[in-house]
């Protein structure tokens, strides 16, 4: 049977009742840990990015977002906590978008990059990626391309490192160029992967685990507009 992950692109510039909604709803560590950060917009995003995380998943729970509560996993992913463990989130943020996913039954990761014109991605991905996809990141046309090569790739890889909760630098030589299912190096696993559309300038990726499809459903929040879906 196909699975299926559901995934919200988030501004992090969004209307002051929608950002206030999404602080109101975080605990207390939480609230502590954006209260650390000196600067103003750093703090808004790590808002915005939790409280997202959580009214998305208490809506796919039908709970109450502040009841929501995470454990770290195996391999220190948080994880939602029992009884909600049937669920499973991520959540990533870049330049000024966030990223929510979640789907029942399946681990899943979600990654969102912006597209960076002054990085040397060729020099970069000589240094982290298989020959083959150094080599196809070098082949692009003009930097542009380059970059969008170089960064494509990027998502792919942490979305599957998101998914099976390990760390990303053991895992950025794992083949993920034209592969629908990616064997990760750490913890080692099987996760299925695919691109996600995403507005333009970023780029992003959503992985399951295990070989077997799913579907991607993008939406936009709080707009709750959709895109079409893409199959992984």
């Amino acid at each position: 049977m196909t699975g299926l992950a559901r995934v919200w692109i988030v501004p992090v510039d969004l209307p002051p009742e929608v950002v206030a909604r999404c602080q109101d709803v975080l605990d207390d560590s939480e609230r502590a840990r954006a209260a650390a950060f000196r600067n103003q917009r750093d703090r808004k995003q790590y808002a915005v990015a939790h409280g997202a995380l959580r009214i998305l998943a208490a809506r796919e729970l039908q709970v109450t977002p502040s009841a929501l509560r995470w454990d770290p996993g195996p391999y220190g992913k948080p994880e939602l906590a029992d009884p909600w463990s049937g669920l499973s989130v991520s959540l990533s943020h870049s330049a000024d978008l966030v990223a929510v996913a979640v789907a029942a039954g399946r681990a899943v990761g979600i990654d969102i990059q912006h597209l960076v014109p002054r990085l040397d991605v060729v020099a970069m991905s000589a240094r982290f990626y298989p020959p083959a996809e150094a080599a196809y990141v070098a082949a692009g046309r003009d930097a542009s391309a380059r970059t969008e090569r170089f960064t494509r790739l990027w998502s792919r890889k942490e979305a599957v490192v998101k998914a099976a909760g390990g760390r990303l630098w053991p895992n950025l030589g794992v083949a993920v160029l034209g592969r629908g299912v990616v064997r990760c190096a750490e913890p080692p696993g099987a996760y299925r992967v695919a691109d996600v559309r995403a507005p333009a300038g970023f780029r992003a990726a959503v992985a399951l685990a295990g070989a077997a499809p799913f579907v991607a459903q993008a939406m936009a929040w709080p707009s709750e507009g959709a895109v079409p879906a893409v199959t992984g």
